[in-house]
């Protein structure tokens, strides 16, 4: 939001997906939240060191220690096989670059939200042969 803490993201990023998890919505206040997933050494932040939040034992948070504002998810995925960083969408420059292709742990979701597209909805993060749920939102606005 300040411009404090910057980053350059290189190449495709891995996924993009809207994380519907209580950690995520916890720190950022939002009823969902959609990162952006690159492997770690294709991130280099710049300006301003970000603060890091240890969320879990093996999952950190990032923050401008400025103004506030989440910047990332940053842990070792499975799918990937290595370490990596989600920004959350709205702190790139351009976030209608890039589109969400999937929901992550939509089982978790707050009953009364959902969003109205056909995309993939997951129980966990989709990795490795996971099959979704469900496709579409919840049409009755509780869960199954």
């Amino acid at each position: 939001m300040c411009g404090s803490v910057r980053y350059e993201a290189r190449g495709e990023p891995l996924v993009v997906g809207h994380c519907h998890c209580h950690s995520c919505r916890r720190h950022t206040g939002a009823p969902v939240v959609t990162l952006v997933a690159f492997t770690a050494d294709r991130i280099r932040f710049t300006g301003r060191t970000r603060s890091i939040y240890n969320s879990s034992p093996s999952v950190k948070r990032a923050f401008c220690d400025q103004c506030g504002t989440p910047l990332t998810w940053e842990g070792f995925s499975r799918a990937s096989n290595a370490e990596v960083i989600e920004v959350h969408i709205s702190t790139l420059d351009d976030p209608a670059r890039v589109f969400p292709t999937e929901h992550w742990l939509h089982d978790e979701r707050i009953p009364w939200f959902d969003t109205a597209d056909g995309l993939p909805r997951y129980r966990g993060k989709g990795a490795a042969g996971e099959e979704p749920y469900r496709h579409g939102p919840v049409e009755d606005g509780l869960p199954d």
